[in-house]
């Protein structure tokens, strides 16, 4: 039955898309590939994204290989973990050394990314479900990783990934954010107090500017947070905008040089935007 299962699959005609000795049963589990081998327009559209940070990741992950002998990247409100499963898959499975672990709140998600895990045999893949101040002091991870990732990691869900990454010294973090409504909430609430003291206000006086550009606020204040405790940051897209409006990619790396400039300018937006009350947030 398993060499017949074999043989149909290798009788596949696959998509272009799909890179050589990547598992096809992993991305049929994952519901990428069809049964047949297929891929629909969605699934082309989400394995690009990953494509693309996977591209992004694979130079950190050999700068980490040439100075750390077993690595730990830590994919942080991992989800379904598409991308820790990819990141294995393409990068750590022919090698013996690495290891991937996912972190979830949801126990269901846990237990069948650990079920899909045990299949696939990824035996340096393991998923913890914890929160975020758990997984900050559980046993069960290093006290230092060397990559922190976090994909379309949903409202204060990428917070809690820089905080972990800060926490865990992490060498370097990848984050896409995705769904940020705090900050925007917090301005709506003293939009009032804003429009009567600065022009400036009119840049999120209307709701479609208030969440568009708390979004951007939001980010903002993450990269001057990263820089503030000695990361050096870049900020690109991930893919072009027809694939994805959660595009913003953020790339930093521990140079163990904080800027205090950082920090007081981190200061002065939160009290220019009415945001002190999220200051811990970002500290």
């Amino acid at each position: 039955m398993f060499l017949s299962e074999q043989a149909r699959i290798a009788s596949m005609q696959l998509p272009p898309e799909i890179r050589p000795h990547q598992s096809v049963p992993l991305l049929q589990a994952l519901h990428i590939l069809t049964r047949d081998g297929k891929l629909n327009q969605d699934s082309r559209r989400k394995l690009k994204q990953v494509y693309h940070l996977v591209n992004f990741i694979e130079p950190l992950l050999n700068d980490v290989l040439s100075a750390e002998s077993n690595p730990v990247l830590v994919d942080h409100g991992a989800g379904k973990s598409y991308l820790g499963f990819i990141l294995y898959d393409l990068l750590l499975k022919q090698l013996s050394v690495g290891h991937v672990i996912g972190i979830e709140t949801r126990a269901d998600l846990v237990e069948k990314s650990q079920a899909l895990a045990q299949a696939c045999a990824f035996e340096r893949m393991a998923f913890q479900h914890l929160s975020v101040a758990e997984s900050m002091v559980a046993d069960t991870i290093p006290k230092k990783v060397d990559i922190v990732t976090a994909l379309h990691a949903c409202n204060t869900a990428t917070d809690d990934a820089i905080q972990f990454g800060i926490t865990k010294q992490a060498q370097y973090m990848v984050l896409v954010p995705c769904c940020q409504a705090e900050v925007a909430e917090v301005m709506r609430l003293h939009k009032a107090e804003s429009l009567s003291s600065t022009s400036l206000s009119e840049l999120w006086r209307h709701p479609i500017h208030t969440r568009e550009f708390g979004s951007h606020v939001t980010n903002v204040l993450r990269c001057l947070q990263l820089e503030a405790h000695g990361y050096q940051v870049t900020v690109t897209e991930l893919v072009g905008w027809e694939h994805s409006m959660k595009n913003e990619l953020i790339i930093a790396k521990w140079i163990n040089q904080p800027k205090r400039s950082a920090q007081q300018r981190r200061t002065e937006i939160l009290q220019a935007f009415n945001l002190e009350s999220l200051s811990s947030r970002f500290s």
